[in-house]
């Protein structure tokens, strides 16, 4: 069996995660990069939906007790309880254009980033069966006294994500440890983002802990610093 074969199986396996329609968890999240985009990060729970059949994504509440965001490749927006559209934004990729790690970023871009980075975490690694997806394994990785497998993971071109070649690391167990990408939308900053704390929901395992610092060419992280980090709880699939 490949090493692809072996994650899927390790998290949940394929037909069984294809059975389901969505995928849904609670986070808090935090971090110096909003900071850097001048955005208050609060403590606020907030509930994350994403389908997994294809690439969209729910937020609630969202700047608002009373908003929430819904994501698209194509298209953001951001509405109130009562469906009165509060903002919008279509081709929303469009609006980074020039954008550096430091360039300051409005709700709409922060929805972009939120809507795909979360469709990213919460189907993997189940998005790397999708149709146009390609994965290599490359050479291994040692770190925490194990030696982590590598899947290299090339995003077809209609999928949005942080870049389109990211690598994804696991351990004996094949399950995650570690993600690095780079974000192009933000000056294509490095980042090695570790998982932590597995559980089991409706028979798919997923970290409840996730972790991004910087890193640098070379794949060393900076474990001082950590650009963002989320805490999850309380996972379901429908």
């Amino acid at each position: 069996m490949d090493l692809l074969n072996e994650v899927l199986a390790a998290h949940g396996g394929l037909d069984h995660w294809n059975s389901f329609e969505e995928a849904s968890v609670t986070i808090i999240s935090g971090g110096e990069l909003w900071g850097m985009k001048g955005i208050d990060a609060d403590a606020t729970p907030r509930r994350v939906t994403a389908a997994i059949h294809r690439e969209w994504a729910h937020i609630k509440p969202y700047g608002n007790p009373d908003w929430g965001m819904t994501f698209e490749p194509e298209r953001v927006e951001i509405e109130a309880v009562d469906k009165t559209l509060v903002a919008e934004r279509d081709q929303p990729r469009a609006a980074f254009a020039g954008h550096a790690l430091n360039s300051p970023w409005d709700p709409l871009h922060r929805a972009y980033f939120n809507g795909y980075a979360m469709w990213t975490y919460l189907n993997t690694p189940f998005l790397m069966a999708l149709p146009g997806f390609r994965t290599d394994e490359i050479a291994p990785w040692d770190e925490h006294g194990e030696t982590w497998r590598v899947l290299r993971t090339t995003f077809p071109r209609q999928i949005e994500s942080h870049c389109p070649v990211q690598d994804f690391y696991f351990g004996p167990d094949f399950l995650l440890r570690r993600h690095d990408y780079q974000v192009d939308i933000s000056g294509s900053f490095l980042a090695a983002q570790y998982v932590y704390d597995v559980v089991e929901a409706n028979g798919i395992r997923f970290p409840t802990k996730r972790r991004a610092h910087p890193r640098d060419p070379n794949g060393r992280p900076d474990r001082d610093r950590t650009y963002v980090w989320i805490d999850l709880a309380d996972y379901r699939m429908d």
